[in-house]
């Protein structure tokens, strides 16, 4: 009796232990699904330590002379974007940009912001998306298995995903003496219409990704990039790094916190706000390395813009109008002359055998 006592009192102990130390990894584990549900954010998540190792990040530094946030809008049916949107539909590992990231964001390996009312993206925990609720706005159809949100690949409306929002910032970085250019955030739209047989489309950005965040999990992944070469293939960051993408600018971070088209009265306006703007980076990294400080190039940017401003007020000639005048001058000129040619031609010979008088003086 005493020995069974002893045994039970073994067999309890033993169970004891095996619950207190199988319950704090059961617990993680469940925090952990818990917090990619919310979709928490992770650095390189889903990365061995030597995949992070060997991927050190392109984060812009902190502290720089010059920079000037733009945000472009990437139409994918340019060719130049047709990368990001071909395969429409998954097939074996390929997918489009859209269809890699959607992934990722129900698998917890990448945050997915909130867009705000006013375009701008905010990478705090307060805005970070509930990706239920996401599903569900946006008519995804889905389903949970096991605590987990599972969509099929038909499901993904990667077709209607036929723009992109990216933010682009361009710095000087006086420590190193160089001139950066990086993505900093994209944004996909959501192109739909209100029913099936309706031709107004109605654009829905859905929501921001941190590119810091998502950049070396967007080099794991490739796509091709010419339909001669089927070979021919990068991945999604190199890409973004090297600016292959096409967008035009239709917003800059500024004081009044305004749009492009919120303070230009016409396309023609925007149109020629858009030039100014890619012409005023151009300039600032051409003159960069001339013998002028950065100081020096922002006074003159500034005196070049006031000098065009005056000259549109006082009528001053451009040097584009300069150019039509004298075209026209000479084009006149040239008209001229084939006239008088004309006239020569056309007025009566003299007798070319008639008798040559020469007048000789005669010394006195």
């Amino acid at each position: 009796m005493q020995y069974i006592s002893r045994l039970l009192v073994i067999v309890s102990f033993l169970l004891a232990t095996q619950v207190t130390l199988a319950q704090p990894p059961a617990r993680q584990k469940g925090k952990a699904k818990k917090e990619n549900k919310a979709g928490a954010p992770k650095e390189f998540a889903g990365l061995s330590e030597r995949a992070k190792s060997q991927y050190p990040g392109t984060v812009a530094p902190q502290e720089v002379e010059w920079k000037r946030d733009v945000y472009r809008v990437l139409d994918l049916k340019k060719e130049e974007n047709a990368s990001l949107y071909y395969p429409v539909e998954q097939m074996g590992n390929s997918m489009n940009l859209f269809t890699f990231l959607f992934h990722k964001i129900l698998e917890g390996k990448i945050t997915a912001y909130e867009y705000s009312l006013d375009g701008y993206e905010s990478f705090t925990e307060e805005n970070i998306v509930n990706i239920k609720e996401m599903l569900e706005d946006y008519r995804i159809f889905y389903e949970e298995a096991d605590g987990e949100l599972v969509v099929g690949r038909s499901d993904i409306p990667s077709a209607e995903v036929l723009s992109y929002y990216v933010k682009e910032s361009h710095y000087y970085d006086n420590k190193t003496g160089t001139y950066g250019k990086r993505i900093t955030a994209l944004c996909p739209v959501l192109h739909r219409s209100s029913d099936d047989f309706s031709t107004q489309v109605t654009k829905y950005p859905m929501f921001w990704i941190n590119y810091d965040e998502a950049a070396a999990l967007l080099a794991q992944q490739n796509v091709m990039t010419s339909s001669l070469n089927n070979v021919s293939s990068t991945s999604f960051d190199d890409y973004f790094t090297k600016g292959t993408y096409n967008g035009e600018i239709y917003k800059t971070v500024n004081l009044r916190n305004l749009a492009i088209a919120q303070y230009c009265k016409d396309s023609t306006e925007v149109k020629k706000e858009q030039q100014k703007i890619e012409r005023q980076l151009k300039d600032f990294r051409t003159n960069l390395w001339s013998t002028k400080t950065v100081a020096e190039i922002q006074q003159d940017s500034i005196a070049a813009a006031a000098k065009a401003a005056n000259d549109s007020i006082n009528g001053t000639a451009t040097p584009e109008k300069k150019e039509k005048k004298a075209t026209a001058r000479k084009s006149k000129e040239t008209k001229a002359k084939k006239e008088v040619k004309r006239k020569k031609e056309s007025e009566p010979k003299g007798n070319s055998g008639a008798a040559r008088v020469s007048v000789r003086r005669t010394r006195r």
